[in-house]
């Protein structure tokens, strides 16, 4: 009788021991997602820095353009539309290869 039994308890190891390489593999998974969120996170952190800055740095701009004549406008509205067509055919390109 103990021969069914030896095999059954051989079998019972065999399984715990690819269980637990199994949970092995998974905490090591679960470290490298943690560290690559946490990398993740800081670059959204330092993004939203730049994004702030940026605002700043817009309103300023937009406060300074309030006090342009209709004229200066109108010729910063024309070289904006240049340089966005000029992208436009930029991006065109790439697209194309």
């Amino acid at each position: 009788m103990n021969g069914p039994i030896d095999i059954q308890l051989k079998s019972i190891q065999q399984k715990l021991q690819q269980l637990l390489k199994q949970y092995q593999t998974v905490q090591k998974e679960n470290a490298q997602l943690k560290k690559e969120a946490e990398k993740q996170k800081i670059i959204i952190n330092s993004k939203t820095e730049q994004i702030e800055l940026l605002q700043q740095k817009l309103d300023a701009v937009q406060v300074g353009v309030n006090n342009w004549s209709d004229d200066e406008k109108i010729n910063l509205q024309k070289r904006i539309d240049t340089y966005l067509k000029e992208i436009d055919k930029c991006l065109s390109l790439l697209n194309a290869e």
